[in-house]
């Protein structure tokens, strides 16, 4: 199975590249995690805010396959304990088909990625920094892989 990251920005600092693709090797091959990075719209004083969350989604969408299992993280998703990520992650396996998580830019994600999403996942109730985001999705997808695999990372 393979789960894509879809994330809104570009040109990140090194350290979350490193932090992301470290967790990234680590899953085995029966896993794989995929980050594709989407161009975060126009934001300015004279910017249309609603015009570029919608671009923004609708990239999003389109970096997708019809196929795929949608999951729009949300504040207002499903918070997950590791252990519920390690029971998600077995579900998807499941399902037969890939996975997609959208992360929006600064805005959060547009009406139509999260009226399309099957699921809504809260990392935390916080606002995080979108770059952290991508680290910390890595990282909960490996330990929530470790939990399935019995390996010990998880205590």
């Amino acid at each position: 199975m393979k789960i894509r990251l879809l994330a809104v920005g570009q040109g990140m600092p090194t350290w979350v590249r490193q932090g992301y693709e470290e967790y990234a090797k680590r899953l085995g091959r029966d896993l794989r995690l995929e980050l594709v990075e989407i161009a975060a719209g126009h934001r300015g004083k004279s910017a249309d805010l609603q015009r570029t969350l919608r671009e923004e989604g609708q990239a999003l969408l389109a970096a997708r396959r019809a196929q795929d299992h949608l999951v729009a993280l949300a504040i207002d998703g499903q918070a997950w304990s590791t252990p519920d990520l390690a029971e998600q992650l077995r579900l998807w396996q499941g399902l037969g088909r890939d996975v997609c998580l959208a992360v929006g830019g600064p805005d959060g994600l547009s009406e139509a990625v999260l009226s399309q999403a099957g699921q809504r996942w809260s990392l935390s109730a916080l606002t995080l920094p979108h770059p952290m985001v991508r680290v910390i999705v890595a990282e909960q997808i490996y330990r929530a892989w470790t939990l399935l695999q019995g390996h010990p990372y998880h205590r």
